[in-house]
């Protein structure tokens, strides 16, 4: 799987370099993201405005690994879905699940939020 990570001040950005995210990518998508809870730097914007396709499996892992970040006081956003998965994931009830936003900036200003929200309530 590619993947192009830039890490920024609060997060980091990955976008996702493939037109389909299946069900056997889902080890790929640990070996990137699960490692970064361990830094300073924890949150993270996926983006995925190169992903066609979706299999159902693969995006209720994303929702797992949402759940794996917050439940570790870490943001997960996912950003830039385009309207036919957007569409998918909304008939089979897995975008309400799912933190998602239009554009990588109102990613960051979500994990911005997120974090003045941890500070305030720790």
């Amino acid at each position: 799987m590619k993947v192009k990570i830039d890490t920024r001040e609060k997060f980091h950005a990955i976008t996702i370099q493939e037109t389909a995210l299946a069900a056997n990518m889902t080890a790929d998508i640990d070996k990137y993201l699960l490692p970064l809870l361990q830094n300073d730097v924890k949150n993270v914007v996926l983006i995925l405005k190169d992903i066609q396709t979706i299999d159902i499996a693969a995006a209720e892992h994303l929702v797992a690994t949402q759940q794996t970040f917050y439940e570790n006081n870490a943001s997960f956003v996912i950003c830039e879905l385009n309207k036919a998965i957007e569409k998918k994931l909304d008939e089979e009830g897995l975008l309400e699940l799912m933190n998602a936003t239009p554009t990588e900036t109102e990613g960051f200003d979500i994990v911005q939020m997120e974090e003045i929200e941890r500070e305030l309530l720790d």
